[in-house]
């Protein structure tokens, strides 16, 4: 109950001080990349229970002569890129806090089609609210490798604590800042988890 409330008040809040920005950045993508401004997408949540999240786009859709997407690091580009390295497409996910969805910090919310590669341990990252950042994001966010991103996710569910989640949230803000960790080194995404990860 004291972390829906603190999730609440802390929502609301950054929304207003965040307010001119989340304008800034949805006109520049209407008029870069054009509509949707939104990205959203299913993903599974507290108890694999499904649910819609909001991040801001950053990639065109741009395609070849064949009318095939061209590659993510194409698509980016330079507006995608500068969102991505400041976390600003997480904002969006301030009103998914608000729905009750999501929390400050938890695991990632990842792809519904990684569910079927879980295994009985991992699946425990869905004991909790996802989160907008996490353990595993203060611990290298796309810089490690999903088995160790797992075990942090794990720990994070098996030793939440109030405390925990303030040396998290001041982590992330000085990952933030830092501009750390944005990418794995081979990709512009983190590649994809599949049952040859586990």
């Amino acid at each position: 109950m004291i972390k829906r409330i603190f999730d609440l008040l802390l929502a609301l809040f950054l929304i207003i001080i965040f307010s001119p920005i989340l304008i800034i950045v949805g006109t520049l993508i209407y008029f870069k990349m054009g509509r949707p401004i939104l990205f959203c997408q299913e993903r599974p949540g507290l108890h694999e229970k499904i649910f819609t999240i909001y991040k801001f786009r950053t990639m065109s859709n741009e395609k070849d002569e064949k009318g095939e997407l061209l590659s993510d690091e194409v698509r980016l580009g330079r507006l995608g890129k500068f969102i991505r390295s400041t976390s600003i497409d997480e904002l969006p996910q301030l009103f998914n806090i608000l729905k009750g969805n999501m929390s400050f910090v938890g695991p990632r919310p990842l792809l519904v089609e990684y569910l079927s590669f879980y295994n009985d341990r991992q699946r425990k990252r869905h004991n909790v609210l996802p989160g907008i950042t996490g353990w595993a994001q203060v611990n290298g966010r796309n810089a490690i490798s999903w088995k160790e991103k797992f075990e942090f996710d794990v720990w994070y569910t098996e030793n939440r604590s109030f405390w925990l989640d303030m040396k998290i949230l001041w982590l992330t803000f000085l990952k933030v800042l830092q501009r750390s960790d944005i990418n794995s080194s081979a990709n512009v995404t983190m590649e994809k988890f599949g049952d040859k990860n586990e």
